[in-house]
């Protein structure tokens, strides 16, 4: 418990951590509801999630106030990954799947943990992150108006999907969606202006209540029937070895979605508030806490960036209300159950929109828009890619066009021309003179020896009879680089030109040293290559 410790350097406020806990527990129980509904599970496999998977990442986790749950990310994921291999969601040998699925992630992270992987959150760009989980909103928000509107749709591809919605709107039942409606306008105005209060349980149970008052179940309007109550006991999954294997592969999309999203959401909080987090520590915790949630019929969690966002905002400075939490949630299965048969799906549904709505980052993709058009391309090839082809695909869709972004950005870097001028300058030029130096702003690798070899062979072509490379800027060469280097001095040297290199790092050196090249010519500075040249011929 990092957090604990840290968190004693000072005084906690405990009626304040506990109170935090307390309305934890009420956006955790129809928020986990929901999301068990998305991932195609029973509703009390989402409760079970805020038990003992949420104590056990509180108790090991290094951030004081990130809370580890099933979000919409994750709980559309597992919709999705599992109904390629399993057959019915909610069947039996699906939900099997999902606490398999639960414990295969666990294994990720471990072994993520074990070779101190956690750096590798840096590596999924924000434009992959912004358009995946806005797919992911997009596709929980045509499910969730299914159940507003109350129709039943059988398309099962995203466009036929949506345009049977649109046809089927008329069919819609009108108490179904005035108690979905109702229910989104209650949380958006209780945001809006009395944020203290925990708007998803008091748009529910006003939702619960006004259903059983005017009868409307017996009109139509579906609820949730029967939770079985009791805690979760030890269980553990039964499928078979091929299954296991076919879950590998969603497990590391989970795990690298949660990577994300949860190591950046812990980072961030953590610079807010002045402490250290250590991203291997939250690898474990992650880790640990889906082997619990595997292990007691619950589905597999990442991290709440709207639920941490609340935990802030009432002042809690550590994980003491994850553990309350835990705690309301566990004496509601053993004991209230059978209150929750009475919750209306359509209201739930409006909760879990509201929640996603705001998962569509459209000012961020705005921004994308006017700072940088490739990365706004990647991300809306995400969005689509999402509902279109499946979570999977879309993520390694984007990841590969993230990849071919950089190489293809990497492949023009920046250069200059530089000549002498007054007092000792240098400054920019686009002509060659007999001196001039020539500033490669990249590392040299495969990507852009053409532009570098290229560029050279243009300044001789210009009439220069020096050519001094100002390495400053140039952090590493690959094989294919010093490959270039090498063509680039025998062709110069072929033609009369003096090639050496200036400002290089003793790094640098030692390694075009190991590739062979040790017999360049080296300066410290450009003002010792030009001191240099003017003591030669050419001088």
């Amino acid at each position: 418990m990092t957090w604990f410790a840290a968190g004693m350097r000072g005084p906690l406020n405990w009626p304040k951590e506990i109170t935090a806990g307390v309305t934890l527990a009420a956006l955790a129980i129809p928020l986990n509801i929901g999301y068990a509904q998305i991932a195609g599970l029973p509703p009390i496999v989402g409760l079970y999630a805020a038990i003992v998977p949420m104590l056990v990442f509180a108790l090991v986790c290094s951030s004081r106030q990130l809370v580890a749950s099933p979000d919409a990310p994750i709980a559309a994921l597992i919709a999705s990954l599992l109904v390629a291999i399993a057959a019915k969601p909610g069947s039996p040998q699906y939900v099997e799947l999902a606490y398999a699925q639960a414990l295969v992630c666990a294994a990720v992270f471990l072994l993520f943990y074990a070779f101190k992987l956690g750096f590798l959150a840096s590596f999924l760009s924000e434009p992959v992150l912004v358009g995946f989980i806005a797919g992911l909103a997009v596709e929980i928000l045509i499910s969730q108006v299914e159940k507003i509107l109350g129709i039943h749709v059988t398309a099962e591809r995203f466009f036929p999907e949506l345009w049977e919605i649109i046809t089927k709107i008329p069919q819609a039942h009108l108490w179904s969606v005035v108690v979905g409606v109702a229910t989104m306008l209650v949380i958006v105005a209780l945001r809006r202006f009395l944020p203290a209060l925990p708007g998803p349980l008091v748009a529910l149970v006003a939702a619960t209540v006004a259903v059983a008052w005017a009868g409307l179940d017996s009109r139509g309007v579906s609820v949730l029937g029967h939770v079985p109550s009791g805690l979760p006991v030890p269980h553990w999954p039964q499928i078979t070895l091929g299954q296991w294997a076919a879950l590998i592969p969603g497990a590391i999309a989970i795990c690298a979605v949660t990577l994300a999203d949860g190591l950046l959401t812990a980072r961030r909080y953590a610079e807010q508030h002045h402490y250290r987090i250590d991203a291997n520590t939250e690898l474990r915790a992650f880790g640990l806490a889906n082997a619990a949630a595997g292990f007691t019929q619950s589905m597999t969690i990442g991290s709440s960036a709207s639920r941490t966002a609340a935990m802030d905002a009432t002042g809690s400075r550590s994980q003491i209300p994850s553990v309350v939490c835990a705690i309301v949630v566990a004496v509601l299965v053993a004991f209230f159950s059978g209150l929750l048969a009475y919750l209306p799906n359509t209201a739930l549904a409006g909760i879990v929109a509201v929640a996603v709505v705001r998962l569509i980052d459209a000012r961020k993709l705005a921004e994308l828009w006017r700072l940088r058009r490739s990365e706004f391309w990647i991300a809306v090839v995400c969005l689509l890619g999402v509902p279109v082809l499946g979570s999977l695909s879309a993520v390694i869709i984007a990841f590969l066009l993230s990849a071919v972004d950089v190489v293809r950005r990497a492949s023009r870097p920046g250069t200059a021309t530089l000549r002498p001028g007054e007092h000792g300058r240098y400054v920019r030029g686009q002509e060659a003179g007999p001196l001039t130096v020539y500033r490669f702003e990249s590392q040299l690798f495969f990507a852009n020896t053409d532009t570098f070899k290229t560029e050279i062979t243009h300044l001789a072509d210009q009439g220069a009879r020096w050519i001094v490379l100002d390495a400053e800027a140039i952090t590493d060469v690959d094989t294919t680089g010093a490959q270039a280097l090498r063509e680039t001095a025998d062709m110069l040297r072929e033609r009369g030109v003096t090639f050496a290199v200036s400002r290089a790092t003793g790094s640098l050196r030692r390694l075009l040293a190991r590739y062979g090249l040790a017999g360049l010519t080296y300066y410290d500075s450009n003002e010792a290559a030009a001191a240099a040249y003017r003591e030669s011929d050419h001088g």
